[in-house]
């Protein structure tokens, strides 16, 4: 990384992204190309001198920071609940201190999340400590979860793979789900994972894979099986649906022209889509995702090598 040692930064700070776990190359790969300037990182944080840019990989951006000088740990606590209750912290080092800290703060204990479910809609800061005796806070940050992450209570008996907590978290950021009298096409089904998802909320889904899904996924009363390829499905051949999904493992650019393809027949209401990366990165293709009208690219909690990309038909 082009990036200082030190977590005590020459400069204001004037943002802070955190990166997900493993992928701080890739962040920084971003924000280079975004002009974020010089990162100083602290752990998985990266401090900029530059205001607030976007950032399609940051799990968190802490758009207000502010740095205090600290002699306590009450100093610190009291700095914070001078501004406001709830109170997010990262603690790459320092660990005891931190955990201190927190406990002089009021309470802030998150829960796993039982889909279906809302996100939190409470006002959120987060803190770090720089060294035993500096504070970095911001009043504000992007993500309503502590540090970005999206814990639920699993179910490891019903679906066919890890893949449903990507669904899960995509649809509690989104507020909404499939329900009942409402339809659905998951191209690239196999093995059945956002299949299950959608038909567990009551929706009918139509699931396009080649290979067959999970016999238990298949078997679903609300579930029909269409053995062709995701690709050359024509979306002028299907029914209008209210939500089109897709976990497909493809080259960024051919699921760029998938999208836009399904966008431009009106045959969907709502898209939710894996962007996977082979190898490097491709950074344009994300970029030209988040500009279609209506869409919104974002790296989940539960994503690995991937984005989503959220889209939702104008009403008007």
């Amino acid at each position: 990384m082009n990036a200082t040692d030190s977590t005590q930064p020459p400069w204001t700070v004037r943002s802070a992204y955190l990166a997900p776990p493993g992928f701080e190359a890739v962040m920084e790969q971003e924000l280079a190309r975004r002009g974020a300037g010089d990162l100083c990182w602290h752990g998985r944080l990266a401090l900029s001198a530059m205001p607030p840019v976007a950032c399609l990989w940051a799990l968190d951006i802490w758009d207000a920071p502010e740095e205090h000088p600290v002699p306590s740990i009450k100093g610190a606590a009291r700095i914070m609940r001078a501004i406001q209750r709830n109170w997010a912290g990262y603690a790459p080092t320092l660990h005891r201190r931190s955990a201190l800290v927190t406990d002089a703060l009021p309470p802030l204990r998150p829960r796993p999340f039982a889909f279906p479910a809302v996100g939190p809609d409470a006002h959120l800061g987060a803190w770090t400590l720089l060294s035993a005796d500096r504070l970095l806070l911001s009043r504000t940050k992007s993500s309503p979860f502590m540090n970005g992450e999206v814990p639920f209570v699993e179910n490891r008996t019903d679906p066919p793979s890890r893949a449903y907590l990507k669904l899960w978290e995509a649809l509690l950021r989104l507020g909404q789900w499939p329900v009942a009298g409402e339809t659905c096409i998951d191209l690239g089904a196999c093995p059945g994972g956002w299949t299950w998802v959608a038909a567990s909320c009551g929706a009918h889904v139509t699931a396009i894979d080649r290979s067959p899904l999970a016999e238990n996924v298949a078997g679903l009363p609300n579930v029909t099986c269409r053995y062709e390829s995701a690709f050359g499905l024509d979306p002028a051949s299907c029914d209008p649906v209210d939500w089109l999904f897709s976990d497909i493992i493809a080259y960024p650019a051919r699921l760029l022209a998938l999208a836009r393809r399904w966008i431009d027949s009106g045959r969907a209401a709502r898209i939710v889509m894996t962007i996977k990366f082979q190898g490097e990165t491709d950074h344009d293709t994300a970029d030209a995702f988040a500009a279609i009208p209506g869409g919104r690219v974002l790296h989940l909690w539960h994503n690995k090598h991937e984005l989503t990309f959220f889209w939702r038909r104008d009403p008007s």
